[in-house]
């Protein structure tokens, strides 16, 4: 396994990533969102800052992608062309600011945006305007990857059933990541030494998935997403503890 690994990456921080990719994809499977949120607060922690947000956009692409194909039946396909254009748009623009900003900001900024998620609200707009949403959760996903619960907000205005908002949902965050990891490979972010580490990141996502639909609607969401916020709100000031230090 050591020799699959990319550089600087130990051996219990692999375990411990590959063991959270299949916890929130099951997670999200299960409840619709969160998943993203917490994988990628976890591999703030673990990852090399460089490699963060374009490892994380990958491994989001297939676990995405992989719940998209199991639910694809449910998918709502007239809410994928708006947003993808918007995506393009956005995806775009932060490719041209995302590769000046130094790995301390990228910490900083992601806890930030980790306490926006839970504390904050977000914009009424995103749900009325589907090309604006597609561009900003594509914008901001440049920077800080997890941008599922601006999308959730854009499907939740759909008054779709469970099935049918997490298909939808999946569809569209493919659709994003998608585009991030093509911008980030033009940008020139080496994936080959991570492909193996990645491809198990996704196949131990696919079985969270897997796992994660047939309890689909059997869990209670009230108490599931108060230890959620708790947990994310930990982190967040962990990360962002930690990039305020690095820069001073």
């Amino acid at each position: 396994m050591l020799d699959l690994l990319p550089p600087d990456l130990p051996q219990t921080s692999a375990l411990l990533l590959l063991g959270t990719s299949f916890a929130t994809s099951l997670m999200t499977a299960a409840l619709g969102i969160g998943g993203g949120a917490i994988f990628l607060a976890v591999a703030a922690v673990l990852l090399p800052p460089a490699a963060l947000i374009p490892v994380h956009g990958v491994v989001q692409l297939g676990s995405n992608a992989v719940r998209a194909a199991m639910f694809q039946r449910h998918i709502l396909r007239g809410a994928l062309p708006a947003f993808t254009i918007g995506a393009l748009l956005g995806v775009a623009l932060g490719g041209s600011i995302a590769v000046s900003l130094s790995p301390a900001m990228v910490q900083a900024g992601i806890g930030l945006f980790l306490l926006w998620v839970v504390l904050g609200k977000t914009p009424a707009w995103i749900g009325r305007w589907p090309i604006g949403a597609g561009a900003f959760s594509s914008f901001l996903s440049m920077f800080f990857g997890a941008t599922g619960p601006f999308v959730a907000a854009y499907v939740k205005t759909m008054q779709l059933d469970r099935h049918t908002h997490v298909a939808t949902h999946a569809a569209l965050m493919t659709v994003q990541h998608g585009l991030k990891v093509a911008m980030f490979g033009a940008l020139g972010f080496a994936y080959a030494p991570w492909a193996p580490f990645i491809a198990a990141l996704i196949l131990c996502g696919a079985a969270g998935t897997w796992v994660g639909k047939h309890v689909l609607g059997r869990l209670s969401d009230h108490g599931f997403h108060r230890v959620l916020n708790g947990l994310l709100i930990l982190i967040a000031l962990r990360l962002l503890w930690g990039g305020i230090a690095a820069t001073f």
